[in-house]
C-alpha cells in the first residue's frame, strides 16, 4: 500500500515531502503538483482511480477505454454497462463506508493520516499529521501504542480481542466533530471524552494492527471492531454463572456440617474447597457422627454432577446417612440403605460414598466404600498404610451387596478420607495422585487441621483449582502422663449363674471406686451395671461380657452377649414383676443404646455425663 495515494484523498492535507524526485522527470529535477493535476491546491496527485474519473484513460490516453460503456451497453468483456472496476473504487471510499473504525497511522512516532467516518463518529475528528500520543488517547487507553511499535519492527499483524474503552454517542460526536472543526490541533483529544456535548459509554473493541507500505515511512493500519454487544452479553453471562454459582457455593456449605462432633477418643478435622471460578461447585460432603458407647462414624462422599442440582443432592444423601447411622448398623449395610435411596432421589446422578466406623476397644476402623478412593492411615512411625479397595459400585447402581472391611487405627496414628478432587488430575493417572498423597501424608504432622492444610498445599490445590476438594482428617492420640489417666478401660467375662450379677456389682463398684468417681456417681453406674447384666441374663445368651469405659468427659457401661435381639423399652404395667429395668436405665442415664455386634449377639450400652 503507497502513502503517497492516502495523503493525496485527505482533504486539506500538504504534501509534506520536499523536493522528492520524479522517476519519470528526465533531468532529476523535483516536479512541484499544483491544483490543476491534483484538484485542491497543494495537494498530490490523486490514485489511479481519481485521475480517471478526470478522464484520463487507464492506458495513458484520453478519453475513455474501448471497452467502457457509460450508457448501460455492456463492455467489451460482457460486464454490464455501469458497474465499476475494482479499480475504479478507491481506498478512501472503499474505508469510508465501513461500519468498522479505520485509522492509518505512519512513521516511527505514528502521526496520523487518515481516519473513516466511523472511527470520526465514535472518537471524534483527528487532525491529520498529529502523533497518535498527542491527538489519539483511545489508542493510548486501548493499549494499542506498544502493540504497534511491535507491528512495525516485526512487519507481522497482531489482533487484541474486546479491549474496553470509553467511547462517545454518536450524536454527540457528530456535534462536536463540526463544532471542534476548526479547534487547534492540541484540543481535539479531548473532545471525545470531556467535550461539553459528549455524552461518554464504555464500549469494547476488538482491534487488529497491520503493517502497510507507505513509501519508506512505515505504516500501520487500525481495523477495529466494535463488539460492544457482544462484550455486554458475555459479561451478562458470565455474571449469571458467577450468582450460580455462589447460590451452588452456599447452598453446598449450607448443607456441610456447620462444626463437626468431637469424639472423646479421636481428634478431628476437615476441610472444603469448592473449585474455581471457571468450574461449577460439585456435591462433595463429609460429616462425623459420634454413635454412642465411645464409637464415631465418619462419612466422606462425591455427587458425580456440577451445581445445585448436586448439591441439593448431596444434602439428602447427607440427611439420610445420618439417620442410617443412628440405627447403628454396620458400614455395609447403611452402604445398602443408601444405594436404594439414590436410586430414589435422582437415578440420574450416582455418588461415591466412604463409611468408616471407630471402636475405641477394637483399635480398629471397620469402613465399607462406594466406589470412593482408599483411606490412608499413617501409622505413628510414618509408615502408611492403604484400605483395600472399594467393596462396592458407586450409590444409586443398583444390585449390589456391599461388604465391609477394616484396618488398624492405633494410638498416634492418622487416618485421611478425600474426594477426588484432591488427587485427581488430567494429566496423570489417579493411582498416581494417590501415591503422591501417601507420600505427602508420610510427612505430614501436626494436629488434624495442620495435616490437612499440609495435605492441600502438598497436592497442588489452589483457589483456582478445577475440582472441589474435601478432605477428612481424624487421629487417634497417643495419650501418657497425666492425660492417659482421663481414659481407663476395665472388663469382665460374665460366666452366667446366680453369682453373676452379684459379681458384676462388686466389679463395677471397685472399678468406679478406683476410678475416684464421686458417690453418686459411682452408686449410679452400679445401679445401671445391674439392670444390664440382669437383662443379658434373662434374655440373651453366652457369651456374655460387662465392660466399663472412662473418657475425659463420660462413663461407658456395656454388656454384650451372644443373642441379636434388640431391647426395647416398654411401659410395665403396676402389676408386672419385671420389664423395668431398660427404662430405668434411660432415666438415670444420659443416653443409652443397643447394637448388633458383627460375629453375631447384641451390644447394650448406657453413658453417664462426667461432672466438669
Amino acid at each position: 500500500m503507497n502513502f503517497t495515494r492516502w495523503s493525496a484523498r485527505l482533504p486539506g492535507t500538504q504534501r509534506r515531502i520536499a523536493a522528492r524526485t520524479d522517476p519519470g522527470d528526465s533531468q532529476g529535477k523535483p516536479r512541484e503538483h499544483s491544483a490543476h493535476a491534483s484538484g485542491p491546491a497543494g495537494s498530490v496527485p490523486a490514485a489511479r482511480g481519481e485521475f480517471e474519473r478526470h478522464g484520463e484513460s487507464r492506458d495513458g490516453r484520453g478519453g475513455k477505454d474501448s471497452g467502457d460503456s457509460r450508457d448501460g451497453s455492456d463492455t467489451s468483456d460482457g460486464r454490464p454497462g455501469g458497474i465499476p472496476e475494482l479499480e475504479e473504487l478507491t481506498v478512501r471510499e472503499v474505508l469510508g463506508g465501513l461500519p468498522a473504525l479505520v485509522a492509518l497511522v505512519y512513521g516511527p512516532d505514528h502521526r496520523v493520516a487518515y481516519v473513516n467516518d466511523a472511527y470520526a463518529d465514535a472518537f471524534g475528528p483527528r487532525e491529520p499529521g498529529t502523533t497518535a500520543a498527542e491527538s489519539c488517547p483511545e489508542l493510548i487507553e486501548l493499549g494499542l501504542m506498544p502493540l504497534m511499535d511491535q507491528v512495525l519492527r516485526s512487519g507481522k499483524p497482531r489482533t487484541v480481542k474486546s479491549r474496553k474503552v470509553q467511547a462517545a454517542t454518536s450524536g454527540a460526536l457528530h456535534a462536536s466533530a463540526h463544532s471542534s472543526a476548526n479547534a487547534p490541533a492540541h484540543s481535539s483529544p479531548h473532545a471525545w471524552a470531556n467535550g461539553p456535548a459528549g455524552v461518554a459509554r464504555d464500549g469494547s473493541y476488538t482491534v487488529t494492527c497491520t503493517p502497510v507500505d507507505t513509501s519508506g515511512s512505515g505504516g500501520v493500519l487500525i481495523f477495529a471492531a466494535d463488539v460492544t454487544d457482544h462484550a455486554e452479553a458475555a459479561e451478562r453471562l458470565r455474571a449469571s454463572e458467577r450468582r450460580l454459582r455462589e447460590t451452588a457455593v452456599a447452598l453446598q456449605r449450607s448443607l456441610l456440617p456447620q462444626e463437626l462432633e468431637q469424639p472423646d477418643d479421636l481428634r478431628v478435622a476437615a476441610t472444603y474447597q469448592p473449585g474455581g471460578t471457571d468450574a461449577a461447585v460439585g456435591g462433595d460432603w463429609y460429616d462425623v457422627i459420634t454413635l454412642g458407647a465411645g464409637r464415631t462414624a465418619l462419612v466422606i462422599g462425591d455427587v458425580m454432577g456440577r451445581g445445585v442440582r448436586a448439591a441439593a443432592v448431596m444434602g439428602q444423601l447427607r440427611t439420610a446417612v445420618r439417620a442410617y447411622a443412628r440405627l447403628d448398623l454396620p458400614p455395609h449395610e447403611v452402604l445398602q440403605l443408601l444405594d436404594g435411596l439414590a436410586a430414589e432421589i435422582d437415578a440420574s446422578q450416582i455418588a461415591t460414598c466412604a463409611y468408616a466406623v471407630h471402636d475405641p476397644n477394637e483399635g480398629r476402623l471397620v469402613y465399607a466404600s462406594a466406589g470412593h478412593l482408599p483411606i490412608l492411615v499413617r501409622a505413628e512411625d510414618g509408615t502408611v498404610a492403604r484400605a483395600a479397595d472399594p467393596t462396592g459400585p458407586p450409590l444409586g447402581t443398583g444390585g449390589w451387596i456391599h461388604t465391609s472391611g477394616s484396618i488398624e487405627l492405633a494410638p498416634g496414628s492418622t487416618a485421611v478420607l478425600y474426594t477426588d478432587g484432591l488427587v485427581e488430575r488430567r494429566s496423570e493417572d489417579i493411582d498416581e495422585g494417590v501415591a503422591s498423597l501417601e507420600r505427602a501424608l508420610a510427612g505430614a504432622k501436626g494436629s488434624p487441621q495442620v495435616v490437612c492444610d499440609r495435605l492441600i498445599r502438598a497436592m497442588g490445590v489452589t483457589a483456582e483449582h478445577d475440582d472441589d476438594v474435601a478432605v477428612l482428617v481424624l487421629q487417634h492420640p497417643a495419650r501418657s502422663g497425666q492425660n492417659a489417666e482421663l481414659f481407663h478401660n476395665a472388663a469382665l467375662d460374665l460366666l452366667g449363674g446366680v453369682e453373676a450379677a452379684p459379681r458384676a456389682r462388686a466389679f463395677a463398684s471397685g472399678v468406679l471406686s478406683s476410678w475416684r468417681f464421686p458417690i453418686e456417681l459411682r452408686d449410679l453406674g452400679v445401679l445401671a451395671t445391674s439392670e444390664l447384666v440382669a437383662n443379658s441374663l434373662q434374655h440373651g445368651t453366652p457369651p456374655m461380657r460387662l465392660r466399663l469405659r472412662r473418657t475425659d468427659r463420660r462413663l461407658i457401661i456395656e454388656v454384650t452377649d451372644g443373642d441379636d435381639h434388640l431391647p426395647l423399652r416398654r411401659h410395665a404395667e403396676p402389676a408386672d414383676e419385671a420389664g423395668r429395668g431398660i427404662s430405668i436405665v434411660a432415666t438415670i442415664a444420659s443416653s443409652w443404646g443397643s447394637r448388633r455386634t458383627p460375629g453375631g449377639g447384641k451390644a447394650v450400652w448406657c453413658e453417664f455425663a462426667l461432672p466438669h
